[in-house]
């Protein structure tokens, strides 16, 4: 038999393939979105409590009319807001700010409300101002209630009250509102939730897994049977409209009215003040029951 009939194989075999250089780019690219992504979920998570609660800082002026007052919550905060005593038979209005406001702002918002004999309890938070503290959606409920306590030490309870939320304070007011039987709840510029509104505007990050602070209004309105009233702007990009028509969809006792080409600053608008005031004389019980 012939030695050469072996055929030799090996000299054959084709040579191991090497990553191209697009490979290694797009590998490269890909890490870098990654790293970007974590990046960027990372910020959102620690650094979720400033852009959450813009606090502002110092002191500031009291109005003229309302005395500062301090009540203590449930975790030992001292804290400072304002106060303007109710006329007879007439309800004290809690109103809770946005976030990047302070309880000064509130006494702005209810200036048309105060001359008709409402009485006004501008609630303020933890980390506001000159108070003691870091905001966080179950602190700001603990402020809410601590200022509902102090009223109530003072006779005023729950049934001669109006919750008022604007913005972030939406979330408070009705959270309150689920706790106490108030006269009646007002929302301006409200969101359906704080989840759903990041979530709207950070639509690539899972920010139901990343956000602490939730604000389900849309969860609590559902339980709710008293008078309702939502105030929102059509031009409002901070909080588009649709929440407010959302919290508003398929509840009896929930009454809508939209503000045409108006913003997020709609609670300083006289038609808002206008459009509480009409809504609290119509809620208002019979003459003699109050």
């Amino acid at each position: 038999m012939g030695g050469g009939g072996v055929e030799n194989n090996a000299s054959h075999a084709k040579p191991a393939r090497t990553p191209s250089k697009s490979s290694h780019t797009m590998l490269t690219f890909a890490c870098v979105l990654l790293l970007a992504y974590l990046a960027v979920a990372g910020l959102l998570f620690t650094t979720q409590p400033s852009f959450l609660y813009p606090a502002p800082q110092g002191e500031a002026h009291v109005p003229a009319g309302f005395d500062q007052i301090a009540y203590q919550t449930a975790d030992g905060l001292q804290l400072q807001a304002g106060y303007r005593p109710a006329q007879a038979g007439k309800p004290t209005i809690v109103y809770f700010h946005g976030n990047a406001a302070d309880w000064q702002s509130s006494v702005v918002a209810t200036e048309r409300l105060t001359p008709a004999g409402y009485g006004v309890l501008a609630a303020e938070y933890r980390g506001y101002r000159d108070n003691p503290g870091k905001p966080t959606e179950e602190g700001l409920y603990k402020d809410g209630r601590a200022a509902l306590a102090w009223l109530a030490e003072r006779g005023i309870g729950a049934q001669d009250t109006v919750l008022i939320g604007n913005s972030i304070g939406s979330g408070v007011a009705t959270q309150m509102a689920l706790e106490h039987s108030s006269r009646a709840l007002v929302l301006i510029s409200p969101f359906a939730s704080l989840t759903q509104l990041v979530s709207e505007k950070l639509k690539i990050l899972p920010v139901s897994f990343l956000l602490r602070d939730h604000y389900r209004n849309d969860e609590k309105l559902v339980e709710m049977g008293g008078p309702i009233l939502i105030l929102h702007g059509t031009a409002d990009t901070l909080i588009p409209v649709n929440h407010a028509r959302q919290l508003a969809q398929g509840d009896d006792n929930v009454q809508l009215i939209e503000f045409d080409g108006v913003g997020h600053d709609l609670a300083w608008h006289d038609a808002a003040e206008q459009a509480v005031l009409t809504f609290l004389t119509s809620a208002a019980p019979p003459e003699g029951n109050e």
